[in-house]
């Protein structure tokens, strides 16, 4: 446990430290392939806004660690690392799952009132219905967290109970990833032969993790978080108001993006930069990239139309606040496995160079940076990086 000089609190751990077997390969052992994307993705996820466990430092070991990183039987031998990782807590829907399916109820009981009165303040501990509370709050944070995940194109790669934090931050960063082109059936993590946890699924997993934890609990659902998706699309659209259309329009926009698998954050960034004009007359400039591989579609002209309709029912906006504002929301840059694997070769090599740059970057997503630009971060991604492969090996 850490205190900062601002009286919060922070429980600390030791990620690779061999202490604790946080990996599948059961020695809790990090390699330094795993430890810069968990160090660099925690704290992009941060700045991006999206709640999270952070890093606080990556150690480089002289030890060796043999890892079969694709447990396809090719064992190879990396570089061990410890990354120094902080929360407000690390419980996870897991930690009461296990306890209720064990029949420990006076611990479990005694577990929840300790989560509820360290990290719950808004509900009093003589409230009867505190556990009804309780659950109401994780499931409208969660619901929160995965539409966040899903507004910005990240993956997690393995949604089980033991990786959803009961204080809906993101945690457990292993074969995560985010969108290139837009796929409602990317799945970053090779092992996941069928694809449970693919990007599309994530809604859905969500909530069966939920209904575990419910089944402990027993309290009700909020409705209310089903607007959550919407709301969010609504924002990176910069659309004010409400419209009955604006499901339609969101869901049609995805599908084109989908069909024409353009880049699923350059497009909502090169939206916010794009003048409405520009739309109007389909001149799409040559460096909005993304916006010009979703022009090729046949009905993107259609969707613009709807688009630039619904923009003039923005009650006392305009087109320099609806871009000013829809900047805020659609990040530059993100962490993209092409970037992370460029700097974990160079880390291999002795040289963090990439992996402090990509640090400051990723600090503030939302900004236009000359660094980020001249290393290429907002441009297509590189051939090789399709090919790309990430698993849970640590």
């Amino acid at each position: 446990m850490g205190v900062t000089r601002h009286g919060e609190r922070w429980e600390l751990q030791l990620k690779g430290s061999g202490k604790t077997p946080y990996s599948r390969n059961g020695d809790g052992r990090a390699v330094l392939r795993s430890s810069v994307r968990e160090f660099l993705c925690s704290e992009a996820m941060h700045y991006l806004g999206i709640p999270t466990s952070r890093a606080a430092s990556l150690v480089v070991s002289d030890d060796d660690v043999w890892r079969d990183q694709f447990y396809n039987g090719n064992i190879k031998k990396e570089r061990g690392a410890i990354v120094l990782r902080l929360a407000k807590s690390w419980f996870r829907i897991g930690s009461l799952e296990i306890l209720a399916h064990s029949g420990e109820l006076d611990l479990l009981r005694r577990l929840l009132d300790f989560i509820i009165q360290e990290h719950f303040p808004s509900i009093a501990m003589n409230d009867s219905n505190r556990y009804l509370e309780f659950f109401s709050t994780v499931v409208s944070e969660t619901a929160n967290l995965i539409s966040l995940w899903m507004s910005v194109g990240f993956a997690h790669g393995v949604c089980n109970t033991d990786n959803f934090s009961l204080l809906s931050i993101t945690i457990d960063y292993g074969p995560f990833g985010f969108m290139d082109s837009y796929d409602p059936n990317f799945v970053p993590n090779t092992s996941d032969d069928e694809k449970r946890y693919k990007i599309g699924n994530q809604a859905s997993v969500g909530q069966f993790n939920l209904s575990k934890l419910l089944q402990a609990l027993k309290p009700l659902l909020d409705p209310r978080q089903k607007q959550l998706f919407t709301e969010l699309f609504k924002t990176k659209l910069g659309l004010l108001g409400e419209n009955e259309n604006d499901n339609y329009l969101i869901a049609f926009l995805l599908k084109i993006v989908e069909d024409t698998k353009a880049d699923f954050t350059m497009t909502f960034r090169e939206l916010s930069e794009i003048t409405a004009d520009q739309l109007k007359e389909l001149h799409i400039p040559e460096e909005f990239w993304a916006l010009q591989d979703v022009g090729k579609h046949k009905l993107f002209s259609e969707w613009v139309t709807m688009y630039l309709l619904r923009l003039n029912n923005n009650n006392g906006d305009s087109d320099a606040k609806r871009r000013t504002r829809m900047a805020t929301v659609n990040p530059r840059y993100i962490l993209r496995n092409w970037m992370a694997e460029s700097a974990v070769q160079k880390a291999n090599l002795n040289d963090f160079s990439e992996v402090q740059l990509l640090e400051q970057v990723l600090q503030h997503p939302f900004q236009r940076q000359e660094a980020a630009e001249r290393a290429g971060y907002s441009l297509r991604p590189p051939d090789w990086a399709k090919h790309l492969k990430v698993s849970c090996s640590s």
